[in-house]
């Protein structure tokens, strides 16, 4: 299979508890918050990559363990065809997801502009 480049962008996880989670973050491990939506989400800083609280059931498609890994690629439709068009489960003109051996997300997001490295 031909490479197609993917730089680790975050992680999110689902909670039954927004609010609980959100402050075991801020308060446990010292992260800042980098955008939120009451009762919707909370985006925390995390260097370079971002982890993202979301309260379960409010996402567009479901993961098994609650959990969404995110990965920047430089070509979606290079990188749709790179894994095989069967294994998406859902993909927008900008991003694109498939399912882990476990059934947990990977959503591939076309990159917008020429990274750094």
């Amino acid at each position: 299979m031909e490479p197609i480049h993917t730089h680790f962008l975050g992680v999110e996880l689902y909670s039954d508890n927004l609010d609980r989670a959100k402050n075991f973050y801020l308060e446990t491990l010292g992260l800042e918050i980098a955008d939120e939506q009451a009762d919707r989400y909370c985006k925390l800083k995390g260097g370079s990559s971002f982890i993202c609280l979301e309260t379960k059931g409010t996402e567009s498609y479901s993961s098994k363990d609650k959990a969404v890994l995110f990965f920047e690629v430089p070509d979606l439709k290079s990188a749709i065809e790179a894994v095989g068009r069967e294994r998406i489960v859902r993909s927008e003109r900008t991003w694109a997801v498939l399912h882990d051996p476990e059934g947990h997300n990977v959503l591939l997001l076309q990159r917008l502009a020429k990274r750094e490295e």
